[in-house]
């Protein structure tokens, strides 16, 4: 059932007003349906959303209010808040490596899609639906992304094409699937795994039912928003060069790149020292922060005086830390914040939609536990799609 909470018109208004000592993630709803729109009328296939970078219900029911129908699942957990959102939603369960229990539950959650990367792993899903899709798993050292997501997960082209030759044997419907790695800017990343997976249906001799290229697309974390048009044309062009005459149908599992430019998340500073070249701040790496430890720091940040004014002095690069006890909360040296921000004000962080709610911990007593929605997000730049 979709949420309808209380809106402000934008997180300047919110902080003016209320004045938060806590950090605050703002939701601007009409955002995120139009880029879950975009998604869906610009990539040239069926678009899933990955639920691990924002479970939350608001964004769930505002994905469905936009038309997704389908959603990436990676543990019962996310099965069941899908479900809430939307009882007939498809689920695929892409998280490769599960234990029996799990399973069970996927079977019993009516799971439409599995992945799996490694022959004991296709053994636990004997009792799976035959009319289900099983995707192999392909791994390759194809560089583009911030980080690699396959040195934990993925099948060498080998046993990748003895997996898929098992899967099509063993009756389920047969399909590739891969993941170029987090925040990829590089289009030939995917058309690289687009023609390696070709070469292995080639080799298995077997027809993909679907060709899954995964999430990674590049949400905007400093200058020019990434064209996400350009990755998509090259998906399409990549697929119909390696795979025809007869190309495969086509899936994509955005989570990033959907959910980031929707929110905004504001920060406190609640004390400076050494001349303000130190700052501390009321969230840090073990709240919503905690990806600029491993993405590295944004460029879009801004800093609001109390009284709703932005600071716009010349920026000095500081040290900040986060509110807990423990010195490991601090962020990559070199922010730059305005040299007249001050105790008090409010440090605005664009693009922090994904992986910053869902991974936030609530260590010390603190943590990132409020959304306030809003219908605009001030300074946020469109995506090009």
């Amino acid at each position: 059932m979709q949420q309808f909470p209380t809106f402000w018109a934008d997180p300047v208004s919110h902080l003016v007003r209320r004045q938060p000592d806590s950090p605050v993630l703002y939701l601007a709803p009409r955002t995120l349906q139009d880029t879950a729109r975009r998604f869906r009328s610009g990539f040239p296939g069926l678009v899933s959303y990955a639920v691990k970078a924002n479970d939350r219900a608001e964004v769930l029911d505002n994905l469905v209010a936009a038309g997704l129908d389908t959603f990436d699942v990676a543990s019962p957990a996310e099965m069941t808040a899908v479900r809430r959102a939307f009882p007939g939603a498809v689920l695929h369960y892409n998280n490769p490596v599960r234990s029996r229990d799990e399973v069970a539950a996927g079977i019993a959650h009516g799971v439409a899609s599995w992945s799996v990367d490694d022959p004991g792993e296709l053994d636990k899903l004997a009792d799976v639906p035959k009319a289900a899709e099983i995707a192999v798993r392909l791994a390759l050292p194809v560089k583009g992304a911030v980080y690699d997501f396959g040195t934990k997960f993925g099948a060498t082209p080998d046993l990748a094409a003895n997996l898929l030759r098992r899967v099509a044997e063993g009756g389920w419907r047969p399909s590739l699937c891969f993941h170029p790695g987090t925040q990829c800017e590089d289009p030939r990343a995917w058309a690289a795994y687009i023609a390696e997976a070709a070469k292995i249906a080639s080799c298995a001799g077997v027809t993909l039912t679907r060709l899954n290229v995964g999430g990674g697309f590049p949400a905007h974390r400093s200058g020019t928003a990434p064209d996400l048009g350009a990755v998509f044309a090259e998906i399409r062009t990549a697929t119909d060069l390696a795979f025809a005459p007869q190309p495969p149908d086509l899936l994509c599992e955005p989570g990033r790149a959907l959910v980031a430019e929707a929110f905004t998340l504001a920060a406190r500073i609640k004390g400076m020292r050494d001349g303000g070249k130190t700052v501390y701040l009321n969230d840090g790496i073990y709240g919503g922060l905690s990806e600029l430890r491993d993405m590295g720091l944004s460029g879009r940040v801004r800093v609001i005086a109390p009284d709703g004014t932005q600071r716009r002095a010349p920026p000095l690069r500081r040290v900040v830390f986060g509110p807990t006890c423990d010195s490991l909360d601090r962020l990559p040296d070199g922010l730059a914040l305005p040299g007249d921000a001050r105790d008090g004000d409010h440090v605005l962080f664009d693009g922090l939609g994904a992986y910053s709610v869902a991974i936030s911990t609530g260590f010390n007593g603190y943590g990132l536990h409020d959304i306030v929605s809003v219908d605009r997000l001030t300074g946020h730049a469109t995506p090009h799609a």
